[in-house]
């Protein structure tokens, strides 16, 4: 077997090829294109290669594992707590890789599969697209502050809202910025309801986000985007799992028989945790259990800390559902028989 540490970067890969003996065969810097394919291809052994989950590995491990080549992803926080050193150059990265690859001591990162990685693609550009369109109308706000105008307009960015701005006398650059907003605000709109309308039906085709829209508060957006930050649910033996992977547990600390549980950790994926706290936001208006459990929560340790844990039940009641494919009215009624 021969073992590949590749340290990627935006315009170049380095590449340290080690045996199984550890001894460093070959080392090349490689422009990002088909010859680090080429290079790899020329050993008789087989061949696996060990990467970080930088920002663009998509690319590098699809050409790859077309290929044929068995490529692991290492998660890059656990990798640097296992393999720091004072020296850090490509190569002495690229090296260290092969060497905890060929040890069996690499912590490796989830890969989900293509379809998975497509959905959220599309989920993270709409909601970029979100930002911009608030980003836009926040500017817009402050020229109007700037100018000392006030409206009573309860959405000032609907038609008649729009109308106003259209006739209000500004300074020539205030008007220039205006109009320029309000041009930029209609193009991303057009553009959200294009994507939002791709992410209903590919919503509403897949049975575990449709299982997911029964929750109140969940949506066709929020379930895909529950659903692909999830991946494969049989990967996490425990719902507690699950919760840790979304950043939901409370970090420990241990010094000698003393243990201290501080705030949330706030590791794995951010994107599952900032969807589940607004989906309990919505989910609070109706009764059950855990509207309960929130108001319970909240009278002793304040609504963020309510907010959080109640967060942290509705992915361990999700995980449920996926795993035993029960309904959210079953997961009701089960947690009402506990009471």
């Amino acid at each position: 077997m021969i073992y590949v540490g590749l340290d990627l970067h935006k315009e170049f890969s380095v590449l340290s090829v080690m045996c199984e003996k550890g001894e460093v065969l070959r080392e090349r810097k490689l422009p990002n294109n088909g010859e680090i394919k080429q290079f790899l291809r020329q050993f008789q052994q087989p061949v696996e290669v060990a990467m970080e989950a930088s920002r663009g590995w998509y690319w590098l491990y699809d050409l790859l594992e077309q290929d044929g080549i068995s490529v692991n992803l290492s998660h890059p926080l656990k990798t640097k707590a296992i393999a720091s050193a004072r020296m850090k150059t490509d190569k002495i990265d690229a090296r260290m890789l092969a060497h905890l690859l060929r040890t069996d001591l690499l912590p490796l990162s989830y890969v989900p599969q293509r379809e998975i990685r497509m959905k959220r693609e599309l989920l993270r550009y709409r909601a970029a697209l979100v930002r911009i369109q608030s980003g836009i109308k926040n500017r817009i706000h402050s020229i109007l502050a700037k100018n000392n105008i006030s409206h009573d307009f309860t959405d000032l960015f609907g038609k008649a809202g729009i109308a106003f701005l259209h006739s209000l006398t500004l300074p020539e650059v205030h008007r220039l910025a205006v109009e320029g907003y309000i041009s930029v605000l209609e193009q991303t709109r057009a553009e959200i309801d294009k994507v939002s309308k791709l992410v209903k039906t590919t919503a509403t085709e897949d049975a575990e986000a449709t299982l997911l829209m029964s929750i109140p508060g969940i949506s066709y957006y929020s379930a895909l985007l529950i659903r692909s930050e999830i991946g494969d649910i049989k990967r996490f033996p425990s719902a507690k799992q699950l919760c840790s992977y979304a950043g939901l547990v409370p970090s420990t600390y241990a010094s000698g028989n003393r243990m201290y549980h501080g705030h949330i950790t706030k590791q794995g994926s951010r994107w599952l945790r900032w969807i589940l706290i607004e989906a309990v936001i919505h989910s609070l208006y109706k009764p059950g259990p855990l509207h309960d459990f929130y108001h319970r929560l909240e009278r002793r340790k304040g609504s963020k800390i309510a907010r959080v844990a109640t967060a942290r039940k509705l992915l361990e009641w999700i995980y449920h559902m996926l795993k035993e494919g029960k309904t959210y009215r079953q997961m009701e009624n089960w947690a009402n028989k506990q009471r």
